[in-house]
């Protein structure tokens, strides 16, 4: 089913078809919500990169996980594996994958522009939380 094939009672209800399972604004989603994939894709923007180079470049990502999440980028066909020597294995985007450069450099913009806000309100809400507990009992 295409996601532009939509009923019109659909779209009346507001949803829009990026909540259809086959769309691709939900594939999106997916692959940048996952915890270490924006990373590893900035990681990559500037230069290939080996393995044990990108755990150091992205701090607290184990060797296990940044090995799953490369193949997992390699299946969306957004990073390549280069493998130049028995033990000298490289990393680089693909050209789709440079296409998301661009996007994860406003998403990094913003986290640095508005991440503070976030953080007091956090805070805010979780200074306030015992008094409203106190309030409700």
């Amino acid at each position: 089913m295409s996601y532009l094939l939509v009923p019109s009672t659909f779209m009346q209800n507001g949803a829009g078809p990026a909540f259809l399972a086959d769309c691709p604004t939900r594939l999106a989603v997916e692959i940048i919500s996952d915890k270490w994939a924006v990373l590893v894709l900035f990681g990559l923007s500037h230069q290939p990169r080996r393995h044990g180079e990108l755990v150091d470049l992205i701090g607290g990502i184990s060797r296990k996980v940044l090995t799953q999440t490369l193949r997992r980028l390699q299946q969306y066909g957004l990073v390549e594996r280069r493998a130049e020597a028995p033990r000298r294995v490289e990393y680089s985007l693909t050209d789709l994958g440079r296409t998301l450069v661009e996007p994860i450099e406003v998403l990094t913009n913003w986290a640095r522009d508005y991440g503070g806000a976030i953080v007091d309100f956090q805070e805010a809400a979780e200074a306030a939380a015992p008094a409203r507990a106190r309030a409700a009992g």
